[in-house]
């Protein structure tokens, strides 16, 4: 049932509930995540086919995450406009549905590292967009089990999309039939997408229906540049970030694991997509339970999230292939924790006025940390995977004592943060 407007009239209802409106947008994810999941789950394979070595892909699958996360402090900043989140949204889906089909007509290197980062960068289009949207249209559901809802169903299309891509791998041998088989759910999710636009122009209202009338949101537009401006992050938001980035600088890319699968022989190419497959139903169980336990003990639930990245190179660069592969389903575990739980604590520490920014500033640091240890552990990779496994477990370890120092026990589930640092 839609929301009613307020006695005074001042609230305009919901064009459809709030839940429906999280439930649409996780199916064109779900779509696009076939799409741009599909081709993650063997982007490692495909570019050492190409000729590329372990360092080169993990710095570039690195780059990719960095391009992701570190220009959402661009777009988070345009996403602060209540005006131009769809646009970001659309803009940042469609990239991503054309460059992905690309990947399956050419065969060489360089162009398919620059498509790999074209992919990369619509997801940091539209990212702080559709997640300021999806906080709004969470305000009364819970922030927790709103990221949580949609990271599940993004999971969805994220087993489907290896699925097809290593069904068609095995039947033909090749990459490029996977490729451009995903061009199917791009274009489906960016006919959804483009629907619910007409549906939902603003999605501020479910968070304006939702708040009382003294903490009622500014009419679309929002306030203005400079009251926007003069709300700063508060301190916690800041050790939160660093403890964030830390963790994802001895964070593992899926490109770097599944190229060791096959470099040494581990497993054939065509089973690779379906370990990723695995990983991301892992990946969907994590993101609800986390998500789940977020709203009740809050930040404290993160602490779980550097002992799973700690343990992946311990097992995923193994030569045996059982712990390999368990590796890999650790490393869909800490995935799932890191894309749902880790974004809904931004919510609760950044004001609300300026969500869009908070999220590009958050993702930004990680996203440089991510690069930045993706490097080192390529350089590592092919030093010495022991070094490996132990820089990365000593990352972790520093991880948590910053952790602690963010005082997780003060932290309330969905708190709304003024600008000051809680008491």
């Amino acid at each position: 049932m839609p929301t009613s407007a307020s006695a005074a009239g001042s609230v305009p209802a919901a064009p459809m509930t709030a839940i429906r409106f999280i439930l649409v947008f996780g199916i064109i994810s779900a779509l696009m995540d076939m799409v741009y999941e599909g081709a993650r789950s063997v982007t490692g394979p495909f570019l050492g086919a190409l000729g590329a070595s372990a360092l080169l892909v993990s710095v570039v699958t690195g780059a990719g995450e960095a391009v992701a996360l570190v220009l959402r402090l661009v777009f988070g900043r345009l996403a602060d406009r209540p005006g131009l989140r769809w646009a970001l949204a659309i803009s940042g889906y469609a990239l991503t549905a054309v460059s992905v089909p690309l990947l399956g007509i050419t065969d060489a290197l360089w162009v398919a590292c620059l498509l790999v980062l074209a992919e990369r960068l619509g997801k940091a289009v539209r990212s702080p967009a559709k997640d300021t949207m999806l906080a709004e249209a969470g305000s009364a559901l819970g922030q927790g089990k709103a990221f949580a809802l949609h990271e599940a169903l993004d999971q969805v299309g994220a087993l489907l999309g290896p699925l097809l891509v290593g069904v068609a791998l095995a039947l033909s041998g090749s990459y490029g039939p996977g490729f451009l088989l995903l061009a199917v759910p791009g274009l489906a999710a960016m006919l959804i997408l483009f629907r619910l636009r007409r549906r939902v122009p603003e999605p501020a209202v479910y968070e304006a229906a939702d708040a009382s009338p003294a903490t009622a949101l500014p009419a679309p537009g929002g306030p203005g540049p400079a009251s926007v401006k003069a709300v700063p992050m508060p301190r916690q938001y800041w050790l939160y970030a660093a403890f964030s980035s830390l963790t994802m600088f001895g964070h593992a890319t899926f490109g770097l694991l599944s190229f060791h699968l096959v470099a040494t022989g581990l497993l054939p190419p065509a089973v690779v997509p379906v370990l990723y497959a695995a990983a991301m139903g892992v990946d969907a169980v994590a993101a609800l339970a986390s998500g789940w336990l977020f709203d009740r003990v809050g930040l404290k639930v993160l602490l779980v999230l550097p002992v799973l990245a700690a343990a992946v190179p311990w097992l995923g660069f193994s030569n045996n292939t059982a712990l390999a592969v368990t590796g890999m389903l650790v490393w869909g575990a800490a995935m799932g924790v890191q894309e749902s739980t880790m974004r809904a604590g931004v919510a609760g520490l950044a004001p609300a006025a300026r969500r869009g920014s908070a999220y590009g500033m958050f993702t930004a640091c990680y996203g440089l940390a991510w690069l930045a240890g993706s490097f080192l552990i390529g350089v590592l990779y092919e030093y010495s995977i022991p070094a490996l496994a132990i820089t990365v477990t000593a990352v972790q370890a520093a991880a948590m004592v910053i952790f602690a120092v963010v005082r997780p026990h003060a932290v309330r589930p969905g708190l709304q943060s003024s600008g000051n640092e809680p008491s």
